[in-house]
C-alpha cells in the first residue's frame, strides 16, 4: 500500500492575509476557487456550505496547504486563537528553509510572531515555532549539517 499526505486545510477568515503570510515562507498559489453545492456538503458534513478555496503548494510541488474561508455556514471557533503548544489537536505545520532568521525576519512583515525563541538541536537544526494570521501555528527548521 502507497499512502503520502497530499495537503492540510487551514480554516481562516482573513484568506488574504493567509496568503499573503504563505506566500512570504515560500509558497506559491497553485489555484483558487469558491465550492458549494451537494457534492461540497456531503463531502464536509455540512449545509449549505458555500467556501473560497486557495491551495497553497511549496515550490518543490511535494507539499501543500488548503486554505478556505466559509461563507455558509460561517466558521466556528473550537479553540483560543492563542492555544498553547500542548493543546490538543494539530499544533502546527513544520517546514524546512535554508534560514530561519531570513525567513522570521520576512514572516514578521505579515503578523507572524515567534511562540518561544529560535533555538538549536545539538549541532544539527535550529528551530522555532512562529504564530502567523489567526493563530496559525508553522514550525521552522534549519539544517546545520
Amino acid at each position: 500500500m502507497t499512502i503520502r499526505m497530499d495537503s492540510v486545510l487551514i480554516v481562516v477568515e482573513d484568506i488574504e492575509a493567509a496568503k499573503a503570510f504563505f506566500t512570504e515562507l515560500g509558497m506559491e498559489v497553485e489555484g483558487e476557487t469558491q465550492v458549494e453545492g451537494a457534492w461540497a456538503d456531503s463531502t464536509v458534513g455540512l449545509k449549505d456550505v458555500r467556501a473560497d478555496i486557495t491551495m497553497m503548494r511549496t515550490p518543490d510541488g511535494h507539499s501543500r496547504v488548503e486554505l478556505s474561508r466559509f461563507h455558509t455556514p460561517p466558521a466556528v471557533r473550537a479553540e483560543p486563537e492563542s492555544a498553547p503548544a500542548n493543546a490538543l489537536g494539530i499544533r502546527r505545520i513544520m517546514f524546512a528553509v535554508d534560514d530561519v532568521d531570513d525567513v522570521v525576519a520576512r514572516l514578521r512583515g505579515h503578523g507572524g510572531e515567534l511562540v518561544g525563541e529560535i533555538a538549536q538541536y545539538e549541532d544539527m537544526y535550529r528551530l522555532c515555532f512562529l504564530r502567523g494570521p489567526e493563530g496559525i501555528i508553522i514550525g521552522l527548521a534549519e539544517r546545520l549539517r
